[in-house]
C-alpha cells in the first residue's frame, strides 16, 4: 500500500546524517531535532503551537485531557473511522456519541451532528477522513452555537487545505480549539516508528498540554496537572525533519496518482470515485477509495491479491458495532450511509512513487474482475 523505501532514496543522505547526529549527541529524548522539527512544523502549519507526542491515539487523549473534559461527557464523533478516535473517548470515561458521516467524502455528517447534540455535549471531533477535509465552517458554526469545542483528528489528513466559504484557506488541524496528528510510518508525514502532534492556537490550552505530555510537570519533580509520558523521540524527528520539506510534492504526487486512477475507472458504471479537484488542495489522499456499487467488493479484495496487488478495506466494522462500543442508545436507521460504505469500500495503493505502469496494471486488474 506505501512504498517507503522508494520514498527513502530520496532523503537518505538526510536522514543517515541526523540519525548520526543523535546518536553521537546522545540526546535522545526531546533535544535539539525535536525542537526544530517542532518549530518547522508550526511555521508550514501556520500555527502558533505544536506540541510533539509519542503517537497520534495519545495526541487525541492529551487533547481532551487538555480541554478539561470529565467523566460523562458527551463526545461527538463519526462512526465511519479508525477506532482510536472513540478509544480514547471511552478511556478518559467520558461518553461516545457516534454519528453517520455523508455519503460523498464519508466525513462526519454536519445535520447528524446537530441532532446528536444534548445539554451534555462539550466537544464534537471530525476527522479528516482519507485526507480530505471535512466540512470545518459549518462545524465551527455548530461548536460556536452549542459553546463545544473541536477537536480536529487530522491524522490522515496533514498537509491539506481547507476552503472556507470566504476564500480563505487553513491548513486541516489548526481550525478547532486543538488538532491533532498521527507519523505512523505510513501517513503522508510518516516517522520510522510511532510519532504524533497536537496544534493549537490557544496559548492556555498549548500550556496545560505541555505539561499533561510531562507527567504533569513543568518544573522537575513538580506535578501541577495529571499528565502522561508522551514524547516524541528524537530519532523520529530526524526522519520528519528529512520529509517535512517535501511534504506538498509528496501530497501533489498522491493528487496526482488520484487523478490517473480516476480517470482509468471513468467509464466504469460499478465504480465511484474519490473526488479529485483540479483546482484545489483539500484532499491529499492518504487512501484512495473506491465505492463498488452492484458487485462482489470482497471478491475484488481476493482477485487484487491473487494477483500480487495489495489491497485495503477501511473500515469492514462500524464503530457502533464493535463490541467493545455497543449501546443501547445507537439506532441502525440513523447509520445508513455507514453501513453501505462498510460493504463497497475497497482502498488501492497510494503513494509518492507510484509510477503509471504501476497504475496501469492496479487498474486493469480492478476492471478485469468487474467486467468478467
Amino acid at each position: 500500500m506505501v512504498d517507503l523505501q522508494g520514498q527513502y532514496e530520496g532523503i537518505k543522505d538526510r536522514v543517515n546524517t541526523g540519525l548520526q547526529e543523535v546518536i553521537e549527541s546522545a540526546a535522545f529524548i526531546n533535544g535539539p531535532e525535536v525542537h526544530a522539527f517542532q518549530k518547522e512544523l508550526e511555521d508550514y502549519l501556520g500555527v502558533k503551537h505544536v506540541i510533539p507526542c509519542a503517537n497520534g491515539t495519545d495526541a487525541l487523549q492529551i487533547a481532551m485531557m487538555g480541554l478539561g473534559l470529565q467523566p460523562c461527557d458527551e463526545v461527538i464523533t463519526a462512526d465511519f473511522t479508525f477506532a482510536a478516535t472513540v478509544e480514547v473517548i471511552a478511556l478518559l470515561n467520558l461518553t461516545p456519541v457516534l454519528v453517520d458521516v455523508n455519503p460523498y467524502n464519508f466525513n462526519i455528517d454536519t445535520e447528524a451532528i446537530k441532532k446528536a447534540i444534548t445539554p451534555k455535549t462539550k466537544a464534537i471531533v471530525p476527522v479528516h477522513l482519507f485526507g480530505q477535509t471535512a466540512n470545518m465552517d459549518e462545524i465551527m458554526a455548530i461548536a460556536k452555537e452549542h459553546d463545544l469545542y473541536v477537536i480536529e483528528d487530522n491524522a490522515q489528513g496533514i498537509g491539506s487545505n481547507y476552503m472556507h466559504s470566504d476564500g480563505s484557506k487553513s491548513k486541516t488541524g489548526t481550525i478547532g480549539n486543538v488538532g491533532t496528528t498521527s507519523f505512523f510510518p505510513s501517513k503522508n508525514l510518516g516517522a520510522y516508528g510511532d510519532g504524533g502532534a497536537i496544534f493549537t492556537n490557544d496559548d492556555e490550552l498549548a500550556h496545560i498540554i505541555r505539561g499533561v505530555v510531562n507527567h504533569g510537570m513543568y518544573e522537575r519533580y513538580h506535578h501541577d496537572v495529571v499528565g502522561v509520558n508522551s514524547r516524541l523521540d528524537a530519532m523520529q524527528a530526524v526522519v520528519l525533519r528529512a520529509k517535512l520539506p517535501h511534504l506538498n510534492d509528496y501530497n501533489n504526487a498522491r493528487r496526482d496518482a488520484a487523478r490517473k486512477y480516476t480517470a482509468a475507472f471513468a467509464q466504469e458504471e460499478k465504480i465511484i470515485t474519490p473526488i479529485v479537484c483540479d483546482n484545489c488542495d483539500c484532499h491529499v489522499f492518504h487512501q484512495y477509495t473506491l465505492v463498488i456499487k452492484d458487485a462482489d467488493r470482497d471478491g475484488l479484495v481476493k482477485h487484487l491479491q491473487t494477483n500480487n496487488i495489495p489491497c485495503g478495506v477501511y473500515y469492514p466494522i462500524p464503530l457502533h458495532k464493535q463490541k467493545a462500543y455497543l449501546d443501547d442508545r445507537y439506532k441502525e436507521e440513523n447509520f445508513a450511509v455507514t453501513n453501505q460504505l462498510v460493504k463497497e469500500c475497497i482502498s488501492l495503493p497510494m503513494h509518492t512513487e507510484l509510477d503509471d505502469e504501476q497504475i496501469k496494471f492496479i487498474t486493469d486488474c480492478v476492471k478485469e474482475f468487474l467486467n468478467s
